[in-house]
């Protein structure tokens, strides 16, 4: 028999009125803003350069923006026109969370200024407005009604948030394309902070962090992806097309190194994402398969390092050279050992990623064959000459100087392009149902006549040479190979704890995942430069929280999602209001004997 329970959102920390609450969070939201056109300190010593009035820079720029958030969430509590989309599911979590990103970027800002420039006497006071608005705006928020289970239901089960209405197709293309441009404005702020403006870059994360989480718990990253999936191809395509104009915005070589990099490793965090993320198999030795196809690539690249220095093979016979290399060498481990699980199989993988990293340091000529020049590694190999395109060279395309990190990038974002097709195609095949099913239940899998064994291998080889295929790119992007990036783990990528980490960190199973893990990875040593030897400490409680607190990942395989949650209000059946939650009595259903 069902019982009906009704639920009463609780009172806020703070004993005000709910009306006398959202005109403080405005209030504060409109202070932050204003307070960026104004002097934060007299001298031009701290990043940025925040004396001037009227000409916001650096961290007031992301204090405009975190600010701004604020006040148009707080102004969907008025239920004002026009802003129903933006908090569809008619919460007060994202109000809290935008008003906490105003908070963390001024008093982070504040306290920077204080702590460079010794003292609080360096403060001016724009500095002194942003630090009490968002506060006073902070306060507001936690006057707020508290939301009830229902809310919680929101975020657990995000299929229970009111659908989108049905808007013609060239206006939910065009909501797409704003959402990728917006996407790629964020990034190329993020990637063109100065490594030596840590202080800028805590901002941005502080902004991006907050920002991103309270769009999640309005429910728009779940529309956004009802959008895409209605709209998949055009979106992919939108996506890409950003990538591809990255290089003419950032017009700097150090920003478009970065980027290929990334794409780089991206593209091989797709290809363990086969093995751990469809096909549940824990390597730990992968980044030998980038290795091999490096080094396949730098034997018949022409250098007059290669043990064939005579042999320069074209772009496309080297790079079926390094794919073949790596899926050779994925068959030749993976049939031996792939009929271990668990545990077993990781600790196997991670001697094969050793043992190359040995081999091919001891192939010198005396410690072994003189194949791979030993710790010296393959270098001087020559930049990639297409169709007549020196990709060393600078070329200007529609008025842009595109230097030598810019063309690399636009031929590994092809190469990724092509990697995604294939990730795709291979997930969503007959073999890619197989993967899952061996991921969820081997032993169901194969008494339902999955070949567990053949399925296994197929997955190790794929991901293998996609490995490879990047790999070939990697060899001529940094001149040359050597032994010491092969490792397991390391403070430099790539490595194979690195890899596995953008999988994890990313989403398994998702192909969106990987990509954002390895950018996320890749970036933030790079511009959080002061942790030093911290970077490994700080990167493992990242990821600790992330267990803690999204185990599926920061984009969810709705799959994986469901398994991490399906116990959260498992034993309640929610009535959600078609307009959001109410600011009142809320009725919830909850099955009972």
């Amino acid at each position: 028999m069902a019982t009906t329970e009704t639920t009463t959102p609780e009172r806020g920390l703070i004993a005000l009125p709910e009306s006398a609450a959202r005109v403080l969070i405005a209030i504060g939201a409109i202070a932050t803003i204003a307070s960026a056109f104004m002097s934060w300190t007299y001298t031009s010593d701290f990043p940025g350069d925040l004396t001037y009035y009227g000409s916001p820079a650096g961290l007031q720029v992301l204090d405009i923006v975190a600010g701004a958030l604020t006040l148009l969430f707080a102004l969907t509590l008025w239920n004002v026109r026009g802003l129903g989309w933006l908090n569809p599911a008619g919460a007060t979590q994202p109000v809290v969370l935008a008003a906490a990103s105003a908070f963390a970027v001024s008093w982070f800002s504040a306290i920077a200024i204080a702590v460079d420039l010794k003292g609080l006497v360096a403060l001016d006071p724009g500095a002194y407005l942003a630090a009490v608005g968002s506060l006073v705006a902070l306060l507001g928020t936690l006057a707020l009604p508290k939301p009830g289970d229902t809310f919680k239901a929101y975020i657990t089960k995000p299929d229970l948030i009111p659908p989108a209405a049905k808007l013609a197709g060239w206006i939910e293309r065009l909501i797409v394309t704003a959402a990728t441009a917006v996407a790629l404005i964020v990034f190329n702020y993020g990637i063109g902070v100065d490594p030596d403006a840590s202080e800028t870059f805590l901002g941005y994360l502080f902004l991006v962090v907050f920002g991103a989480w309270a769009l999640l718990t309005a429910g728009l990253f779940d529309r956004f992806a009802q959008l895409n999936a209605r709209h998949k191809g055009f979106a992919t395509s939108m996506a890409f097309l950003a990538a591809a104009i990255f290089p003419f915005l950032a017009n700097n070589e150090h920003n478009s190194n970065l980027g290929v990099n990334i794409l780089v490793v991206a593209t091989v965090a797709l290809g363990l994402n086969i093995v751990v993320g469809l096909t549940g198999l824990l390597d730990l030795g992968y980044v030998a398969f980038l290795g091999v196809g490096a080094y396949a690539a730098a034997l018949v690249s022409g250098s007059e390092f290669s043990r064939f220095s005579g042999v320069q093979f074209p772009f496309w016979a080297a790079m079926l050279t390094g794919m073949a290399a790596s899926l050779v060498f994925g068959v030749l481990i993976g049939a031996p050992t792939l009929r271990l699980r668990g545990d077993y199989l990781a600790i196997v993988t991670l001697g094969f990623g050793e043992i190359f990293r040995i081999a091919v340091n001891n192939m010198d000529g005396t410690s072994g064959p003189n194949l791979t020049n030993g710790p010296n590694g393959i270098s001087m190999i020559p930049d990639l000459d297409i169709f007549g395109f020196n990709f060393g060279a600078e070329h200007n395309i529609l008025g842009f100087a595109l230097g030598r990190f810019a063309n690399y990038f636009l031929l590994m974002l092809l190469i990724t392009a092509v990697v995604v097709v294939v990730f795709n195609r291979a997930a969503d095949s007959r073999i890619g149902r197989s993967w899952i099913a061996i991921r969820e239940d081997e032993t169901a899998a194969t008494a339902m006549g999955i070949n567990g064994f053949r399925v296994k291998l197929i997955a190790f080889a794929l991901g293998a040479s996609l490995a490879g295929l990047a790999g070939t790119v990697s060899a001529h992007v940094g001149y040359s190979v050597n032994p010491a990036p092969y490792q397991f783990a390391g403070s430099v990528p790539p490595n194979s704890a690195f890899l596995l980490a953008a999988v994890v960190l990313g989403g398994m199973g998702t192909v969106n995942g990987p990509i954002l893990g390895a950018t996320l990875l890749y970036l933030l040593p790079e511009k959080l430069s002061f942790l030093k030897e911290y970077e490994l400490l700080a990167f493992g409680i990242a990821l600790v929280i992330l267990m803690r607190f999204r185990p599926e990942g920061i984009i969810a395989n709705r799959r994986r999602q469901l398994e991490f949650h399906e116990s959260d209000d498992s034993d309640k059946a929610v009535h959600i209001p078609e307009q959001g939650l109410p600011d009142s009595t809320v009725g919830v259903t909850k099955a009972g004997a």
